[in-house]
């Protein structure tokens, strides 16, 4: 038997401070049949990245086929799955988001017409609270790809910047204790020269603070992208030669020169669906007149379209006009209607233009909360918002399947927007889901969602702090000439360059989305959206969504769960529960109302019948009353004795009163004084060494007549 010892000759490692912490990248080691594998740990955060592509390209598709997947595994945070397998299974929410994430700024950077699939698998081993997984994953999916051998125009770099408003500081990706007070959570992504992303949440941030956390992220990343660029240089691999996506470039060029005012006319119209029509007369025609030379052009069809209305949008935009005719800074017709549907708890419908969403508003106990099992410290989550795109909403004939990251995507958009003015559990103790449906899409859907949900809560009666509404901003360029336009209708977002989603209310912003089709943005462009959506958002505040309701509800749909929360001590809960959940049984039992109990002795009672949820109220509150030593009660008489009469304080608290201490002089029967059903004002004296109360009724006669009191 022979052994050997296992080399690694290409092992290396390649290592920077990083707001405060060590970033290490090995690379050479693991992983050695990928493309390109590195093993990033930021702290003490390691994620696995590896990089594959495919030999030869895909048939018959007309895009990148790029896939990252960001995975889980609980182990990096000492848990176990939970669920009958006991395994990881399909991606969390927030893993998914991760993926997007990382996919976003990447993905514009790749030729596109680069055909081979890739994929970006980053494994999370281990989790550092302080140190985020998805910017060690970015930063590692960057610096494999870019020295593999797939093409690629990165590098790239990403981080996250907070705010500490009570000190003015910005947070260079903040810890875990510097999270918890910080006002923003904006990861940005950058090249060398420009912004790639921008995505964030934020407690109304001012537009300035914002944008100067964007441009301080950036500079902040420029040492990682020249690590990075060290790394090609040292160990950087050749880029494979490729075979292009096919196209008849002949007949391109002869559509340019001879059809391209009659594509002009098909596009110009605001109507989404006459626009379709004329498009789909357009191809019938050009089919017919150069078919016989370019047989196959059918097969080109799709990327000839593409293309053809890309260099209408582009020409028309960079000119002052629009699809649709409106003004750059025009926002298309907009209606709002709340209370929609009956019997839901609450109903909103935005319309803007030929995009219109429907939210939906289900309040319920905080049984319902989400439970999450991911490696992120959130185990629930109280507010749910989730966003569906039917095929019928763009008129495509398909049907319903399950969620895909782009809804799961809108959906969080739209959750992270609202989260920061939706109440805390102390002053509305609800589960909250939203579902924003789409009923027809022609661009900018989940901010439409956005201001449809804001509807729809202030209709269900949720006393948001401030309503929110969302719209996006748009991009077109040639060269150093560019110029923005509000609110991106379907054709202007697919030809455009820029998606610029922003989210907030009157004070600031409370989410943003960037999605690029370009190289990135430069600081005039970023600070220009900002400004731009800001008196945009302002408007539809006032002009449209508070006109339709000014402000939530002050009652609660008649369906919804009416709820009351007691505070008790927590020593107090296991008698509140009683033995086998006896006492709590019969507590459901005699009011009808719903008991959920919190370790902390938060108790959330709940019902259809706010009586019944007050009548639980007074059993818990009988079943933990404790009398005060030296305060007077006023109770029933219960039971007599030859020594004394029981009086009851509350149901199933009661004591005696010696006869004794039943009047000032000598009493022969307890019943000259006090009969079976008779009340009565008692003092407490006290527990005597039985554990028994002990009242009297002579010193609370005493009392009361001495502060002038009458029965």
């Amino acid at each position: 038997m022979i052994i050997n010892n296992k080399q690694f000759p290409a092992h290396k490692t390649y290592e920077i401070d990083f707001a405060g912490r060590p970033l290490k990248m090995e690379v050479g080691k693991l992983a050695e049949l990928c493309n390109a594998s590195i093993l990033v740990t930021y702290g003490e955060t390691a994620v696995l990245v590896a990089v594959t592509a495919s030999a030869r390209p895909r048939a018959g598709i007309d895009y990148f086929p790029l896939t990252v997947d960001f995975e889980e595994k609980l182990y990096s945070v000492g848990r176990i799955p939970g669920g009958f397998l006991r395994r990881e299974g399909r991606p969390s929410e927030k893993g998914t988001l991760a993926s997007r994430l990382i996919d976003r700024p990447m993905r514009p950077l790749f030729p596109s017409d680069l055909r081979n699939d890739v994929v970006v698998t980053c494994t999370v081993y281990s989790v550092d609270p302080d140190c985020s997984p998805e910017i060690a994953a970015m930063i590692g999916a960057s610096a494999a790809v870019s020295i593999s051998d797939i093409p690629w125009n990165g590098p790239i770099a990403g981080m996250i910047i907070g705010w500490d408003a009570e000190n003015g500081n910005y947070l260079l990706n903040p810890t875990a204790a510097e999270s918890e007070k910080s006002q923003m959570t904006v990861t940005v992504a950058s090249t060398h020269k420009k912004v790639v992303m921008i995505e964030a949440a934020a407690k109304e941030i001012p537009e300035d603070i914002l944008y100067e956390g964007i441009v301080r992220a950036h500079e902040t990343l420029q040492p990682v992208l020249e690590l990075i660029d060290r790394m090609v240089s040292e160990i950087g691999k050749p880029k494979f030669t490729y075979d292009k996506a096919a196209f008849d470039d002949a007949l391109f060029e002869k559509l340019v020169a001879n059809e391209f005012a009659s594509m002009e006319y098909c596009m110009d119209t605001d109507d989404k669906n006459v626009r379709e029509a004329r498009v789909n007369e357009w191809i019938s025609a050009v089919e017919e007149k150069y078919g016989a030379d370019h047989p196959d052009m059918m097969q080109y069809m799709e990327e000839i379209l593409y293309r053809l209305q890309k260099k209408v949008v582009k020409k028309w935009l960079l000119g002052g006009k629009r699809v649709d005719g409106r003004a750059m800074n025009e926002i298309r017709p907009l209606a709002a209607e709340v209370g929609l549907i009956p019997r839901v708890h609450g109903s909103g419908l935005f319309t803007r233009g030929q995009t219109q969403v429907l939210s939906i508003v289900t309040l319920d106990t905080m049984q319902a909360a989400q439970k999450l099992d991911t490696i992120w410290p959130e185990d629930s989550k109280r507010y749910m918002h989730h966003y569906n795109f039917p095929g019928f909403s763009t008129g495509e004939a398909k049907g319903s399947r399950s969620a895909s990251r782009r809804e799961i995507g809108h959906g969080a958009l739209a959750e992270k927007a609202l989260e920061p003015v939706i109440p805390p559990i102390e002053e509305f103790p609800y589960a909250i889901r939203v579902v924003s449906e789409v009923l027809s899409s022609n661009g900018s859907t989940s901010q439409g969602s956005v201001c449809g949900s804001t509807l729809a809560l202030m209709d269900a009666g949720v006393p948001i702090k401030a309503p929110v509404a969302g719209i996006s901003c748009g991009l077109i360029s040639d060269g150093d000439d560019w110029t923005t336009f509000i609110d991106i209708q379907g054709v202007e977002d697919f030809h455009g360059e820029m998606d610029f989603k922003v989210a907030g209310t009157k004070t600031g912003i409370t989410a943003i989305q960037m999605d690029l089709k370009n190289d990135g943005l430069i600081f005039p462009v970023i600070k220009n959206a900002l400004e731009i959506t800001r008196e945009a958002r302002l408007q539809m505040l006032d002009e449209i969504m508070l006109r339709c309701i000014p402000e939530p509800r002050k009652e609660l749909s008649e369906y919804a769960p009416k709820m009351i929360i007691v505070k008790i001590p927590v020593e107090k809960i296991r008698e509140v529960i009683g033995s086998g959940g006896k006492v709590v049984q019969k507590i459901v039992a005699e009011s009808g109302a719903k008991i959920d109990i919190e370790e902390d002795g938060s108790i959330y009672i709940s019902s259809s019948d706010i009586e019944a949820c007050r009548k639980a109220k007074q059993m818990v509150e009988n079943i933990i009353f404790e009398p005060e030593a030296g305060a007077m009660y006023y109770g029933k008489v219960t039971k007599i004795i030859p020594i004394g009469a029981f009086v009851e304080l509350v149901p199933g608290k009661e004591g005696m009163v010696h006869i004794k201490d039943l009047e000032f002089k000598r009493t022969e029967k307890v019943e000259d004084v006090l009969n079976v059903g008779d009340y009565t004002w008692v003092k407490f004296m006290g527990v005597d060494d039985r554990g028994r109360l002990n009242f009297s009724r002579k010193d609370a006669l005493r009392e009361r007549e001495q502060k002038g009191l009458k029965d």
